[in-house]
């Protein structure tokens, strides 16, 4: 059977067409392309009608292959919607990284909600870019496209809907969102009032695996393919992501590792304590009624703002030649938080970098191989602190950290992690999100019955990269500074 992934990114997208046969499983990509955000006004939005464009393209390109798709999913990054009105798109939608969130969260828990009663009844870590905070913060400006929204659907199901006509709420994309409850991962209507929304304007909600409807006449026409099913896969792609973890058994820990890393567990259920408030831990929703157990941390966004800063001579070297470059600098000359509030918009990263240093008394990266040696010694170091709440709280023991996504291929960071957690690693696949959103497609369609078995079915066709820690006690030493440094 031939399935077709829509994997789409916070700085890109890519559509993979797969082919399942006897216990094989084939991909190809055959089409990528640059997602922008774009800055217009006081705000950041995305455009969603340069994805639709890009998606019919590619559906295109495929039927003009001669390929017979079964299937089409679409999987996004977290948060963000879109508001419809009279079965039309009344507004671009805002980005995650709009300037107007991040002011909206401290009103919200203060004039409000309290941090901690928000907390109890979603489980979900309290971080600016969190749907909530922008639904306020369209609220405090009486937002004309919020005022007037007759349906609220979060990316990839509004994509869906611009497939099908069919609108739909999928779980995990909504468990991003801060508005469900935990215990019953349906919508909070305490959350709800204080925003002034209903359960109604959002899609039916369904659970990873379903399928949503099928190709509308005109995007058969425009592309060429017949009235193929579209399935609502686990449209969060750190969700998908996780569905193709090629794990054995329950006794794992995942980094999925790209524009942002997300490092968690995944549990039977939601873990909601006081020390997972205390280190704002997420619960999040994964397949089959599991819950992705995570914490958010900065990932590759330092690395990439910083590289768009530099020369075009750095610029045109690859990422391993940086990375080489990297491990020749001095260990640890410079820690940061990568998580630090100063480092989630700055202008410019290699001034926020810098002026953390000159903040916590260190000498200051000068060179593009010491801001990487930098952001990547750091990365791990931040890892190491999670991986062990993520121990300490877990249900189960963890012994085994699975690094997915783009950041799999970087074998420096990976070694650096395997170093500082003391875990062994194994790293890949790359295009983990592509094969999660495939395998849910293979799922809604029969071809796999539960996740061990997609999971065995990925396992058997990826050899991933493993990576065992090396030099503990100077990475130990390092842990011990990186502690004291953030805690100023």
């Amino acid at each position: 059977m031939s399935h077709i992934a829509i994997d789409l990114g916070a700085t890109s997208g890519r559509i993979i067409v797969a082919d399942i046969n006897n216990g094989k499983l084939s991909t190809n990509v055959t089409k990528r392309f640059p997602h922008h955000l774009i800055h217009y006004g006081k705000h950041s939005y995305w455009d969603i009608f340069a994805l639709y464009h890009e998606i019919i393209s590619g559906l295109r390109d495929i039927a003009k292959q001669g390929i017979k798709a079964d299937s089409i999913g679409i999987d996004t990054w977290g948060v963000d919607f879109v508001c419809l009105a009279e079965n039309h798109i009344i507004s671009t939608p805002r980005s995650y990284r709009d300037l107007a969130t991040f002011n909206s969260m401290e009103d919200y828990l203060k004039n409000v909600m309290s941090r901690k009663e928000l907390y109890d009844i979603t489980g979900i870590q309290i971080i600016n870019l969190n749907t909530i905070f922008q639904l306020h913060a369209m609220r405090l400006e009486d937002d004309f496209a919020l005022r007037h929204a007759e349906k609220i659907l979060f990316m990839p199901d509004a994509l869906s809907w611009m497939l099908t006509g069919e609108s739909v709420c999928e779980f995990t994309i909504a468990s991003t969102s801060q508005l469900l409850n935990a215990k019953d991962r349906k919508f909070d209507q305490r959350v709800l009032k204080t925003l002034g929304l209903r359960e109604e304007q959002f899609g039916r909600m369904v659970e990873p695996g379903t399928i949503i409807g099928r190709l509308t006449e005109e995007v058969q026409q425009l592309t060429g393919l017949s009235d193929v099913p579209v399935v609502a896969v686990a449209g969060h792609d750190t969700a998908s992501a996780v569905a193709a973890v090629p794990a054995r058994n329950e006794q794992f820990a995942y980094l999925s590792s790209g524009t942002w890393s997300l490092m968690g567990v995944e549990t039977p259920h939601a873990i909601v304590s006081d020390e997972s408030y205390e280190r704002n831990i997420t619960n999040e929703g994964g397949i089959e009624g599991t819950t992705r157990f995570l914490k958010n941390i900065c990932g590759m966004w330092l690395y990439e703002q910083c590289r768009n800063e530099w020369p075009d001579e750095v610029r045109a070297l690859g990422h391993a030649d940086l990375m080489k470059m990297a491990a020749g600098e001095e260990a640890f000359r410079s820690i940061i938080n990568p998580d630090d509030d100063s480092f989630a918009a700055p202008k410019s990263m290699t001034e926020a970098i810098r002026n953390y240093c000159i903040k916590t008394h260190q000498p200051t990266p000068e060179t593009p191989a010491q801001y990487c040696r930098c952001i990547f010694d750091s990365l791990a170091l931040r890892y190491r602190q999670v991986f062990e709440w993520l121990k300490e709280l877990a249900p189960f023991p963890v012994d085994t950290l699975h690094i997915i996504g783009g950041g799999s291929l970087n074998g420096y960071l990976n070694q650096a992690t395997a170093n500082a957690t003391g875990a062994i690693v194994q790293a890949g696949p790359q295009e983990c999100t592509a094969l999660g959103n495939i395998m849910m497609q293979a799922y809604a369609l029969g071809v796999v019955s539960n996740r061990w078995e997609m999971r065995r079915l990925i396992a058997d066709n990826v050899e991933p990269v493993k990576y065992e820690p090396k030099d503990k006690t100077v990475w130990d030493k390092a842990f011990e500074r990186f502690l004291e440094i953030i805690e100023k």
